[in-house]
């Protein structure tokens, strides 16, 4: 068994803002704890520094048991990494050490086929062995089999960009909770992952004798696994003793402490130096009252160099304005559409004013519904490949109704026309029916999304979580009548998540989302599930295809 000890850890950003310090807490032997915060506030840096991938400026960590890290990044892996590379990042550093030494040896042994190129290559297959890298294929056929239905002979030198992001999440949780590392960092492992995937990755997690911190945006599977709660807010870490359950209750309560601490601390401070003040006047007066003066002077400057208790922390306040407008009341039809090669031919009409959630498991043509939608519907007119990428293969027609103007919500927060533009050059520039904005509006609008700080960076380079509020934020600017959400809730933090079904309450006009997030799917009043079989049909509650 293995834990985690972290103690007095600090750490600051390149522009010198420290992001965290005084950061201790134990993750003690099998235990669950659920890291939460706002994005933005280093829940990935924590687990980076953790696992020894960045070096905190003070402070130490301390791990037992050997060590399993899935990265934030899986699931959306669109290089030429194959499976057996990618299993091979996930093991000890003994099994890349080798896996890297017999690649060079094949490699060498291509380009001069000598002797000493193929004694090179017999070391390397030695070491390969000594290192446990033919134990580790065995565990590995069980890995793919398990998460692709695929032997690893098969399945190794498949390119991981040909899975999809569900596939790359189960491959690597199937690594993981099959290894010998005693302590595993999730950097939100449930992402990408459909509801039988995350009902599934709950299993794994109450079975595992492992020691496992990670990070989740999921209300559902944080109730249903964390056995305590760490939470990460302004700078430092606080630990809830309890489940996610009654994290809500014990956050107030100690917000409510910390004010109480700090309007006694603030109180007992202006009495010191009142009595100091008082005494100083009267050791001028009388040299007798010099000592008491001296004493109680001491007595403040102790007391301020302990300093106040934390202040409570400055509550997030995501205020999101999703207006919409009246449209005409068919806002979608399609008639015996058929995504090819997906689903069978379907009829489906949507009416202004309705709240659609489009369900099924991974791959069964979701997304593909919501991309032909943003475009334009069959005839796909408003298609942008910068966006929205090829045109979506179909039969059949989807057509929008008057006055509908789409707004979508991209899975992944794919946005290559934003990469590398800074927040407030895309607001300014404008959009189709979004208008460009000076720097004062822009940065008020950014304010409420509680981006402001971030204005001048460039889309690329914020968290996830902060990708995803930006992109709700240009759809309320646009002035979309119909909101083709896919995934919206993936990443963002849980404020933010209650902020987006508050402000879909109050859109004037119509939403369609996939989801796999069942906490949020409670909100709607339809749902349309696309079967593993190709069929498409209404359901009268939220239904999980199995």
């Amino acid at each position: 068994m293995g834990f985690i000890e972290v103690s007095d850890l600090q750490y600051r950003m390149a522009d010198g803002r420290v992001l965290f310090q005084d950061t201790s807490f134990k993750v003690g032997e099998g235990d669950k704890l659920a890291l939460i915060g706002a994005n933005g506030t280093g829940k990935t840096t924590l687990l980076r520094l953790i696992a020894g991938e960045l070096t905190a400026h003070s402070g130490a960590v301390r791990i037992t048991g050997g060590l399993g890290v899935m990265p934030q990044f899986i699931g959306s892996v669109r290089d030429s990494t194959s499976v057996i590379e990618f299993l091979v990042s996930l093991s000890p550093p003994e099994i890349r050490k080798a896996f890297s030494a017999v690649e060079k040896a094949e490699e060498e042994l291509m380009e001069n086929d000598d002797e000493p190129a193929q004694m090179t290559y017999a070391e390397a297959l030695s070491d390969w062995a000594e290192a446990g890298g033919y134990d580790a294929e065995v565990e590995w056929d069980r890995v793919t089999s398990a998460a692709l239905r695929l032997p690893f002979d098969k399945a190794k030198y498949r390119l991981l960009s040909t899975l999809s992001g569900g596939e790359q999440k189960r491959l690597a949780l199937e690594a993981l909770f099959r290894s010998d590392a005693q302590v595993l960092l999730l950097d939100e492992p449930d992402n990408y992952l459909d509801v039988p995937g995350k009902r599934q990755l709950e299993q794994m997690m109450a079975a595992s004798r492992k020691t496992i911190l990670y990070v989740s945006h999921d209300r559902e599977l944080l109730a249903a696994t964390a056995t305590r709660v760490l939470t990460l807010e302004a700078g430092t870490v606080w630990v809830h003793g309890g489940g996610f359950a009654t994290y809500d209750d014990a956050r107030k309560a100690r917000l409510e402490r910390l004010a109480e601490l700090h309007r006694r601390w603030t109180e007992e401070h202006q009495h010191l130096q009142e009595l100091v003040r008082t005494l100083q006047q009267q050791a001028k007066a009388s040299a007798s009252m010099s000592g008491k003066y001296h004493a109680l002077q001491t007595r403040l400057r102790r007391f301020e160099e302990l300093g106040p208790p934390p202040e409570r922390p400055v509550e997030q306040n995501v205020r999101m304005r999703l207006r919409g407008s009246r449209t005409g009341m068919r806002a979608v039809r399609c008639e015996s559409l058929e995504l090819a090669g997906l689903t069978h031919p379907f009829d489906l009409e949507i009416y202004f004013g309705e709240r659609v959630a489009v369900l099924g498991a991974n791959g069964t043509g979701k997304s593909h519904l919501l991309r032909l939608l943003a475009a334009g519907g069959s005839e796909q007119h408003l298609l942008d490949p910068a966006r929205h990428g090829d045109p979506v293969g179909h039969t059949g027609t989807a057509r929008l109704g008057a006055r509908v103007r789409p707004g979508w919500f991209a899975q992944t927060q794919s946005r290559p026309d934003l990469h590398d533009r800074t927040l407030v050059e895309v607001l300014g520039r404008g959009d189709g029916d979004r208008e460009g904005r000076d720097r004062g509006p822009a940065v008020s609008a950014l304010r409420r999304y509680e981006l402001q700080t971030h204005a001048d960076q460039t889309f690329g380079s914020l968290s996830g979580g902060q990708q995803a509020r930006f992109q709700i934020l240009l759809l309320e600017l646009q002035g979309s009548t119909l909101l083709l959400l896919d995934e919206p809730t993936d990443n963002l933090d849980l404020h933010s998540a209650e902020a987006l079904e508050i402000a879909l309450e109050r859109f004037e006009g119509t939403v369609l989302a996939v989801t796999h997030d069942r906490w949020f799917a409670r909100s709607f009043d339809r749902f349309v599930v696309l079967e593993a079989d190709g069929r498409v049909r209404e359901a009268s509650e939220p239904y999980w295809d199995r």
